[in-house]
């Protein structure tokens, strides 16, 4: 019975020039959206290959200065010698910290376009790398891109309630509603036929045309785990459909008018996709307000000038702390040696002013993952970015491996600073080097999960509901 009312609604809705109409705009917009997510990763991908082309030359360019200043062909500043740890680790032989795009980030852009996926990390304090913004058009920043999964959230729930607002009121005013329930078919046998071929036609519309975009962009099928991750995906987006036809069953089932279902409809739309979102960003900003950045530069020069005007003091310090450091033959009077103890005292004064910038925007995350269940929207964001690997867990992750080479790269220069070695073309080569690890499957797949059963219980709530509404529905009258 299900697949006779299938094979008839089809002829019904496939004569409806609407539908098809329908069918185009959402397939223009995932083309477009996949162009623009295949097109940001693109640009990453070169930006990266250019640093990394950027820092072998410079390298390369180094090993040869050395090797000429070591003949006596060139004579540079002290500050500029390639020989100098000091100026080999902060200027001239800096190393970049880079965090690829994950194998589905064309899927969505998410917060990468909002937060660097590369540092230059010099012995330098790390204020001055993970501090600076990247110069970026103020309409992205502020709107966000426009992708595969904006067109997930935003425009596949409007194509789900076009094609079902009048799934039960269309043929009740038009007078065929009673006539096909006097055959022997159940009305929620009837509801079950309609909305399980609308459910195939937009899921297999939005999985097949984004499946081509996702080919078309050039993911990288040798990738590991990309195959799991794109059949999250689908569940992620055939969940989020269902929550929305749900919702239309329950609306007709009230046996109001056309008219008004597709006006109750797009009320809840509104609020469930842009009014909830909002208010809880409003609610999490003054919940968790970030401190002013003005703030953090002035805290930031206040420390390095205080800090300055105590070189002397804070050296020996430093070396007391750093008792294997030194040794006999150590030049405690080199600017490069008061230097170290300088960063080092600046990064301990910044430390309880980014603590609080880190403990702020943790709290923000936090009552983001704790509310996001408000609305089906942000929970399926929440999961799209970390299959794609744009979400700000991501990213927190590459930032604290960051860290951890920062100080490994300090660690290696400190000591050759302190006893000024001259170093070599083969330190050069020893340098090192940033391998960025991706995040355990495990922390994903528990985010992805806790996501899909967010989405699963008020879709199935949403369909008990309807059902039970749907036993006191009136046919006539």
């Amino acid at each position: 019975m299900l697949w006779q009312i299938m094979k008839y609604d089809w002829r019904n809705l496939s004569a409806d020039r609407t539908l098809w109409a329908v069918a185009g705009i959402l397939a223009a917009a995932i083309a477009y959206g996949a162009y623009n997510g295949s097109a940001w990763v693109r640009f990453q991908s070169a930006t990266l290959r250019n640093a990394a082309v950027e820092e072998r030359d410079r390298l390369e360019t180094v090993k040869r200065d050395m090797d000429a200043a070591d003949a006596g062909r060139i004579s540079p500043p002290a500050f500029l010698d390639p020989r100098s740890p000091a100026a080999l680790g902060r200027r001239l032989g800096p190393r970049y910290a880079a965090m690829p795009p994950a194998p589905l980030a064309s899927l969505a852009i998410g917060q990468s376009d909002l937060y660097p996926y590369y540092f230059k990390v010099s012995t330098a304090s790390k204020d001055t790398f993970l501090n600076n913004d990247e110069v970026e058009h103020p309409l992205h920043l502020l709107s966000g891109r426009f992708d595969l999964a904006f067109v997930i959230l935003y425009l596949y729930p409007l194509l789900i309630l076009a094609l079902s607002y009048n799934l039960l009121s269309g043929e009740k005013e038009a007078g065929t509603l009673a006539l096909t329930l006097s055959q022997p078919v159940g009305l929620r046998t009837l509801v079950a036929g309609k909305l399980m071929l609308r459910f195939l036609f937009v899921l297999a519309l939005a999985v097949v045309l984004s499946l081509a975009g996702v080919l078309a962009g050039g993911v990288d099928l040798t990738a590991e785990g990309w195959v799991p991750r794109l059949a999250l995906w689908v569940g992620v987006v055939a969940i989020y459909g269902a929550f929305w036809f749900g919702v239309a069953v329950g609306v007709n089932a009230l046996g109001g008018s056309s008219a008004t279902s597709a006006m109750a409809l797009s009320g809840i739309w509104l609020g469930l996709v842009l009014l909830v979102p909002s208010l809880l960003n409003v609610f999490i900003k003054v919940a968790h307000p970030v401190p002013s950045r003005v703030e953090l530069i002035n805290s930031m020069r206040a420390a390095s000038s205080e800090a300055s005007a105590q070189g002397g003091k804070l050296l020996a310090r430093y070396l007391e702390d750093h008792p294997d450091l030194t040794d006999s033959g150590a030049n405690t009077g080199n600017f490069n040696v008061i230097a170290l103890a300088v960063q080092d005292e600046v990064e301990k004064k910044m430390q309880p002013v980014l603590a609080q910038f880190d403990q702020q925007l943790s709290g923000q995350q936090e009552l983001l993952d704790r509310y996001r269940y408000l609305s089906p929207a942000i929970v399926t964001q929440s999961a799209l970015n970390d299959l794609a690997g744009t979400s700000a867990h991501r990213y927190k992750h590459f930032l604290a491996q960051t860290e951890r080479f920062h100080a490994a790269w300090r660690a290696w220069f400190a000591p050759r600073t302190i006893k000024e070695v001259k170093l070599t073309p083969e330190d050069v080569g020893s340098l090192p080097a940033f391998q960025f690890e991706e995040e355990p499957a495990r922390d994903v797949l528990t985010r992805v999960l806790g996501a899909l059963a967010g989405l699963a219980f008020p879709t199935l709530l949403v369909m008990a509901v309807s059902a039970a509404a749907l036993r006191r529905y009136r046919v006539t009258g």
